[in-house]
């Protein structure tokens, strides 16, 4: 919101020797932010003054253009230039060379004379040009910064002036004026108003202000008023209930003249608040929003087929708005209609045809009280911020309409030379807030501060508030425009803000001894930690995907079920309306952006959680703030809150360490992804089983299946050619996900550090062919449990298959390490130990030792 100061010193004892940073000091000790400061000045810069126009002599150029050669007066008659700089003229006439033809001689115009600077840094001196020296320059509202027409020169009859010759045009077009912006939080819509910011100033400052809104005398209750614009509210279709519409009023203004110029000092404030000047009708009517924050909208009454009627949208409705464009409405909109159809969207934007144009003489003007939610789901919808919009979805004073559209009518009248037809309509009734119960001891207890009863009522009736009292408590009834204050801890935060945030003391919370994280977060931690040593990058992604992505990598073929999924009610893209069941999407995506920026040989991981829907989703209601709902309303709750497993994923492409002369990198693959698994496993503690799986995103042949506990927490493997092409991913991209919260529960609670055995391990190697088609996880599990005790671990070093090995079988390298805890093995006892594994592996798998 940008506050011109000329403006708020109307309703405030703003100084006049006051600036805008002053101003916008007072307002953040109430809660406002600082924004910017505008100030014409500080690129505009005299002596710019009026000048009448006493010579203008066209001259054709060579150049096919025509220039004018004008003297101009730019002091009184028979007055002396007391202006000095080098190129003014003592005699008070300057000679001026124009390239403009839309004034003529008498006209009084604006001139920059020698000396000035514009806008850009533009410097106005004494110049050669055309074959004559032009000492200054007839400006247009362009050059001088305060409007975009360029095509002529800014001749002040048109504006509705006569000045005297020499008077300082900075002054009269309010250039010396400035603005403070501000920035107005989403709870607090009433400060979109100068209305508003005056009530805040004084707030800040304990000076009284002036409601503009109380200065203005409605005709609406006069004898004269007699019924005006015939108006219906017809919402059949109320979101959440409330209706879209609960106060529209109408009052007509006769006789106006379209032409009439918008006065110097209005087009000057609009242009500080951030509004450019349109004509007389579009003027006033933001003049009235901006001081008032009720929006309103000026109808050619010519141009209304029949009584207006607010009602929604039907399917398929078209309405061409302001701005040219055709719009295809939504059963949702909020409309304002005639017997022809939509003229506006309500609250948002109007409608082309009934438009104020250069014919208007009569036109109804309408201030009316929109629901919030309403205009805020039409904005959105058809993209069309407005400052109408900006103010009604923040909540608007519903009691302000009738009053808005007298103060539009008087400017109309005043301005435009129009009449008070007295017509007024004004159907509905506000909906005023509800009282309150505020409990004496609740601000104390909210802030720490302890505030007197005098401050607590003091600063209730400050906001206007009316206060009446139930029992030791307070009943407070909020002001009409303060729609936020709905609930008890609004009205302290109200107390705090205007006694002064200062006063709440500041005290460093001091965390209870022996705590810190829980054992799943040190845990969590432990494996980010652990993943990162290992070369694996971090990344995050988004939660939203499509449902082919959760449907392909969510879950594995063979479950022969649907995958249930969590739609979003509204996605951040229409290609994104799910919540993820699965974090590889969003992996792989990371993914193949850093390997099109050229980094081909990438290790990442990503943890995050999933989302799986309950049978039940959501609540039937909400329970009421301010009171414990119990122990039943909480389980109702939780019901209705989907499953939120944590994932961890990894995904793999390139070569593992960078290729040298002569040593080639070795290439990452699916044996890659399953050790990632492993590592996260040893991480936490707890044993992972791996078997041969198959999932319809990876590799047949080379996918395991991570198993814990005997249930099936994840996948590990190579993607599949398929879905390597169409993500655009490496060759053999290979991946894992597990269930991090499923081996996070079932981890022990205590891990204990082996003890170093100082007795010397004895290594074996065994090599056995068996069927191509039996896992290595099988193998390795039988050799586990034929060697007993004895055995500290065991590692795969070697896969061969081809020449002297029979076709459809495959030699699988073991090494196993043998260590007793009290002695030093003999050659003899592991000897022993490795030809029970084998005599196991024979029996179960049929391997033959190669």
């Amino acid at each position: 919101m940008r506050i011109p100061l000329s403006w708020i010193r109307e309703y405030t004892q703003f100084p006049e020797s006051g600036s805008a940073e002053d101003l916008m000091a007072e307002l953040v000790k109430v809660g406002l932010e600082e924004e910017d400061v505008h100030r014409p000045t500080d690129s505009l810069s005299g002596p710019i003054v009026v000048g009448e126009v006493l010579e203008k002599i066209p001259e054709p150029q060579s150049n096919g253009k025509t220039i004018n050669w004008c003297q101009v007066r730019v002091v009184p008659e028979g007055a002396a230039q007391t202006l000095t700089h080098e190129g003014i003229d003592p005699s008070g006439v300057q000679g001026v060379v124009c390239g403009a033809h839309n004034f003529e001689v008498g006209d009084k115009v604006v001139v920059t004379l020698p000396g000035a600077v514009l806008p850009g840094d533009f410097r106005i001196a004494a110049r050669k040009t055309y074959g004559h020296v032009s000492a200054g320059m007839i400006a247009s509202v362009r050059e001088l910064g305060i409007g975009e027409d360029h095509d002529g020169i800014l001749v002040l009859s048109r504006l509705g002036l006569d000045p005297e010759p020499g008077t300082d045009a900075m002054e009269l077009l309010g250039l010396y004026d400035s603005a403070a912006e501000i920035n107005v939080t989403p709870d607090r819509g009433y400060a979109f108003s100068i209305r508003g910011i005056a009530r805040e100033y004084s707030h800040a400052t304990s000076t009284p202000c002036t409601d503009p809104a109380a200065q203005i005398s409605t005709t609406k209750d006069d004898d004269a008023a007699r019924p005006g614009h015939a108006v219906s509210l017809n919402d059949d279709a109320p979101i959440y209930g409330v209706q879209g519409c609960t106060r529209f009023v109408t009052h007509t203004v006769t006789g106006i003249n379209p032409a009439a110029p918008t006065p110097p000092w209005m087009a000057s404030r609009l242009r500080l608040a951030g509004m450019r000047s349109i004509n007389i009708a579009v003027d006033v009517s933001n003049y009235v929003m901006l001081e008032l924050g009720q929006p309103n909208h000026c109808y050619d009454a010519a141009k209304l087929d029949g009584g207006i009627e607010v009602r929604r949208a039907a399917a398929g409705e078209k309405l061409t708005t302001l701005d040219e464009k055709v719009r295809t409405l939504n059963p949702e909109d909020l409309v304002i209609a005639d017997q022809s159809g939509p003229i506006g969207i309500a609250g948002v934007m109007g409608g082309a045809r009934t438009e104020v144009d250069a014919s208007t003489s009569s036109i109804v003007v309408e201030a009316a009280h929109f629901d919030p939610i309403s205009i805020s789901r039409s904005k959105r919808r058809h993209k069309l911020p407005s400052e109408a919009s900006k103010r009604f979805e923040r909540g608007v004073d519903p009691l302000l309409p009738p009053l808005a559209a007298q103060r539009v009518v008087d400017l109309l009248v005043q301005l435009a030379g129009g009449t008070d037809s007295r017509e007024i309509t004004d159907a509905g009734a506000p909906v005023l807030p509800q009282p309150i119960r505020l409990e004496s001891t609740l601000p104390e207890q909210l802030t720490g501060v302890a505030y007197t009863p005098e401050q607590i009522r003091y600063t209730l009736e400050a906001i206007g508030a009316e206060l009446g009292q139930d029992g030791e408590h307070l009943l407070v009834t909020p002001p009409s425009w303060r729609p936020d204050l709905t609930i008890p801890a609004a009205l302290v935060e109200e107390i705090a803000r205007l006694v002064g945030y200062d006063q709440i003391p500041s005290r460093l919370p001091v965390p209870p001894a022996g705590r810190g994280l829980t054992p799943s977060q040190q845990r969590r931690r432990g494996v980010y930690a652990g993943m990162a040593a290992a070369g694996f990058t971090e990344v995050l992604s988004y939660p939203f995907y499509s449902q082919a992505a959760n449907t392909r990598f969510g879950q594995a073929e063979d479950d022969g079920k649907p995958m249930p999924m969590l739609r979003l009610a509204n996605p951040i893209a229409s290609q994104y309306p799910a919540l993820r069941t699965t974090v590889l999407p969003g992996l792989l995506e990371a993914l193949r952006r850093n390997v099109s920026r050229g980094f081909t040989d990438v290790a990442l991981f990503e943890a995050g959680t999933v989302f799986h829907p309950k049978s039940q989703l959501g609540s039937a209601s909400i329970p009421d703030l301010g009171a414990y709902p119990g122990e039943e309303v909480l389980a109702g709750l939780d019901a209705g809150i989907p499953d939120q497993p944590l994932h961890i994923a990894a995904a793999l492409s390139g070569a593992e360490a960078a290729e040298l002369p002569g040593v080639p990198g070795r290439r990452r693959d699916w044996a890659d992804a399953v050790d990632a698994a492993q590592k996260v496993a040893d991480l936490l503690r707890v044993r992972l089983e791996v078997v041969q799986g198959r999932h319809q995103a990876f590799h047949p042949g080379r996918t395991a299946e991570l198993r814990f506990n005997g249930v099936r927490v994840g996948h590990a493997g190579e993607l599949h050619p398929k879905v390597i092409e169409e993500l655009d991913l490496p060759a053999r991209t290979s991946v894992m996900e597990l269930d991090l919260s499923a081996l996070i529960d079932g981890s022990p609670e205590q891990i204990s550090a082996e003890p170093i055995s100082t007795f010397p391990p004895t290594t074996q190697d065994v090599s056995l062919i068996v069927a191509e088609q039996l896992p290595t996880g099988e193998l390795q599990a039988s050799l586990i449990e034929g060697a007993g005790e004895l055995l500290e671990s065991i590692e795969l070093f070697d896969v061969y298959s081809g020449e002297h090995i029979e076709a459809g079988h495959k030699s699988l390298a073991f090494a196993l390490r043998f260590r007793a805890a009290d002695r030093t093995l003999t050659a003899e006892e592991a000897s022993e130990a490795r030809a029970g594994a084998v005599a196991l592996a024979q029996q179960r798998h049929g391997a033959v030792q190669r």
